[in-house]
């Protein structure tokens, strides 16, 4: 979607399952150190392979003038990647509902290798903001 112009962000118009786009990688050993050092674990298996699309993916397909809140995260790792193997990573609007009469949705990204093996799954939780600048999302009774 590089060339095409990105779509202006709607929360009603978005729809459970749309495809936010995808990307790959080839997994380094300088990659893994980095993350390995990151998280003073030298043993560390799972780097978190998914979670830069999950954090982008709104912004690869919509120009998201609305902003939001990262409300939570849950990451499964099934495989621990292996070091010369190309990573594919893509993301989905997983779900979308309202809470409160706040408006949140769910985007999913998933890590597969290159041998089909599944490795990581990343759901984001966002509440999207409200559209008036200094409207409280939770007012106190």
């Amino acid at each position: 979607m590089a060339d095409e112009e990105l779509k202006l962000f709607n929360y009603d118009n978005i729809e459970i399952g749309e495809d936010l786009g995808s990307y790959e990688y080839i997994l380094t050993q300088e990659m893994l150190d980095n993350f390995r050092a990151s998280v003073q674990d030298p043993d560390a298996c799972f780097p978190t392979l998914a979670v830069k699309h999950d954090a982008t993916a709104l912004n690869m397909v919509y120009d998201d003038q609305t902003g939001g809140v990262n409300a939570g995260n849950e990451v499964e790792f099934f495989n621990p990647p292996i070091v010369g193997k190309k990573i594919f990573v893509k993301g989905r609007i997983h779900d979308k509902y309202l809470r409160r009469d706040k408006p949140y949705m769910v985007i999913e990204a998933t890590a597969v290798d290159e041998d089909g093996r599944m490795l990581e799954r990343l759901r984001t939780y966002q509440m999207k903001k409200p559209d008036e600048v200094g409207k409280k999302w939770h007012p106190q009774s």
